[in-house]
């Protein structure tokens, strides 16, 4: 399907090709172990995590593990992440890691070498930073995203309301703070094709963008299914970048679990929707 040494970029374009353009969220939380039937415990989060990678791994284009819901586990739940990782890899998914660290100097380069470093048993496809530390403070990462063939994912619009105190807020040249990320994106993913490494988090669920998202690179958005955003909203959000957005959804597959024909057939309805919705807007 895609070629390892290929950029992160190029594979994702392939995969969502190739796969329909969706994300699904591997998100264990304690309510869904529940509804699942499953104790809120490490067993049913191997459980949980290696019935959605059974699954989804072998037709989704990306899964994104939520490291949190692993992480509250302690040093059991991070094996359990790993072997995660590992299968949904294996069985050709793209792993986007949503961990959305952010620091400065050596400590963004420590996460950058838990997450982007090969050598690595968390190592993943792609994930997600934190910018709020000013762009440059990403650096580590995108330097070991580039070397790796990985990418990095930042957030610039997400989902929730308080975010727009900060993502909205103005610098001193008129642009948001979100544009001001958005244009550092931009210029990472200069002459990249067919697409960038470096991707932007959009949430699905915004009345109106408000910013140039044209930055030569993917866009995950968050927020479908039970956050309140469908793949119908996805043209008027994204605009004519639409072509580049990464869907993603959680609760809405998950909950159709533990039975995996099910969890199959939700990640397939919303695949198909996501497709025909950008398909129809270009």
């Amino acid at each position: 399907m895609t070629t390892p040494n290929l950029p992160f970029g190029a594979r994702l374009r392939a995969a969502m090709d190739d796969r329909g353009p969706l994300c699904v969220g591997i998100d264990p939380h304690a309510s869904l172990l529940t509804a699942w039937g499953l104790n809120d415990d490490v067993a049913g989060l191997e459980r949980f995590a290696r019935t959605t990678v059974e699954a989804l791994a072998d037709r989704v284009a990306v899964l994104k593990p939520q490291a949190a819901f692993f992480e509250r586990f302690g040093s059991r739940g991070v094996a359990v992440l790993e072997k995660t990782v590992e299968e949904a890899r294996s069985a050709g998914a793209l792993v986007l890691m949503d961990a959305k660290r952010g620091d400065i100097g050596s400590t963004m380069a420590a996460y950058a070498s838990a997450f982007l470093d090969p050598a690595s048993p968390l190592f993943s496809d792609a994930v997600t930073v934190s910018p709020y530390l000013g762009f440059g403070s990403l650096r580590p990462a995108l330097d070991a995203a580039a070397a790796a063939g990985s990418g990095v994912f930042v957030l610039a619009l997400t989902s929730n309301p308080e975010g727009a105190e900060v993502q909205r807020a103005v610098a001193a040249d008129g642009r948001t703070l979100a544009q001001v990320m958005l244009d550092h994106m931009a210029a990472e993913n200069a002459d990249a094709r067919p697409l960038g490494s470096v991707g932007a988090v959009v949430g699905a669920t915004l009345d109106d963008a408000g910013v140039n998202l044209a930055i030569n690179g993917p866009l995950l958005a968050p927020g479908i299914g039970a956050q309140g955003a469908t793949p119908a909203d996805l043209p008027r959000v994204f605009g004519a970048a639409v072509g580049n957005v990464v869907p993603s959804v959680s609760r809405g597959v998950l909950r159709h679990g533990p039975d995996q024909p099910a969890l199959r057939a939700a990640a397939e309805l919303f695949a198909e929707e996501c497709r025909a919705a950008v398909e129809g807007a270009r």
